[in-house]
């Protein structure tokens, strides 16, 4: 298997029976109690959440029925971005868009009860079909194409969209700056949306590459919503190409390190599978374990607090094994109000968590 090089990625998976690793004493716990106020740990406090993907959107809708939308900000993935037929595509900020505006289609993205008449007109025209773009989809690509071509920036587009659609949360791209991710399988270099859509994932991955990072900077605002914000979460995410091609990004890293904020990751894996996407199949390619706590181990040196399934509580022990606090409840966002519930649940870990922190 190829060398990995890159941040996020640990080296694979070690027994917990093995040696323990030494934990230096560190006094983040000590801190943050005094940053938030346990007696109230959430009334008037900021959350930011690196998302990507449908369980991100599914867990940012569960997120701002609970608390204020306007006290929420969402940094967005946009290594999957495309240009399909000259429009500028971002699967991940449109899939959050529309779930905040309760119009996603059944399987978590596009525009519910949509048609695809254009993509039949096009493969009538030889045009090949593999990328699935609906007619009321595509209003929203023209209006962002309309602001990019108009000297307007990404964010700019993000806004004006999430403004049409009433959404009261602040939705972030990570970056402005072009910033694809690369894929690179046992069938060569693929363009992430390649692997994903055209290839349907099948391909054998090795590992991710970001070509442009020499030349992207983090978007207007990103920086500071992280260092500065009283929670920052990474959302129930694939860790390799949703949060990762946003760590990547220079500066983002250190920022996430040196925030004062609680962080908080929540597991994308549950009874050993992803609830979408290739995240498991990545996992078991990269030799990592399949489970909540491989992504646990992924990111131990990002987050305070790791939150799992509750199927998962049999992972108990190896999740005591890091040097990080985890906790379990049900997180399975199956319906609109399950999403609330699973915001609630998570909500209720965290303020035990700064409780016995104090």
């Amino acid at each position: 298997m190829p060398n990995l090089n890159y941040s996020l990625i640990p080296q694979p998976y070690k027994d917990p029976a093995s040696p323990a690793r030494v934990v230096q004493p560190s006094m983040r716990g000590k801190m943050l109690s005094m940053n938030l106020n346990t007696a109230d740990s959430w009334k008037n406090k900021k959350i930011t959440v690196l998302a990507g993907g449908v369980g991100a959107a599914r867990f940012l809708y569960g997120l701002q029925n609970i608390h204020p939308p306007d006290l929420i900000t969402t940094v967005c993935n946009v290594g999957d971005d495309l240009l399909w037929n000259g429009l500028h595509i971002c699967p991940d900020i449109d899939t959050l868009i529309y779930t905040l505006a309760e119009v996603e289609g059944d399987f978590g993205w596009g525009i519910q009860n949509d048609s695809q008449h254009t993509l039949d007109e096009l493969e009538a025209l030889g045009e090949e079909r593999w990328f699935q773009i609906g007619n009321r989809d595509l209003a929203t690509h023209l209006i962002r194409n309309r602001v990019l071509q108009t000297g307007g920036t990404l964010a700019d587009a993000t806004q004006v969209i999430a403004d049409a659609r009433n959404i009261k949360s602040r939705i972030i791209p990570a970056t402005d700056d072009p910033h694809p991710t690369f894929v690179v399988t046992n069938e060569g270099r693929l363009s992430f949306q390649q692997y994903f859509v055209e290839r349907r994932g099948e391909p054998q991955v090795y590992k991710f590459e970001f070509p442009n990072l020499e030349n992207v900077r983090p978007a207007p605002g990103v920086i500071d919503a992280i260092r500065n914000t009283d929670y920052l979460f990474i959302a129930p995410s694939n860790p390799f190409v949703s949060i990762d091609p946003i760590i990547q990004i220079p500066t983002v890293r250190d920022s996430i390190l040196e925030s004062r904020a609680l962080r908080v990751g929540v597991s994308p894996i549950v009874g050993g599978k992803a609830i979408k996407g290739p995240a498991g199949t990545m996992l078991e390619s990269l030799g990592h374990e399949v489970s909540a706590y491989g992504v646990a181990r992924i990111y131990e040196e990002l987050v305070d607090l790791f939150i799992y399934d509750e199927i998962d509580s049999n992972l108990t022990t190896k999740m005591e094994s890091l040097s990080i606090n985890t906790q379990y409840c049900d997180t399975m966002m199956v319906n609109r109000k399950a999403r609330t519930t699973v915001a609630s649940n998570i909500k209720q870990l965290i303020t035990s968590h700064i409780n016995e922190s104090a």
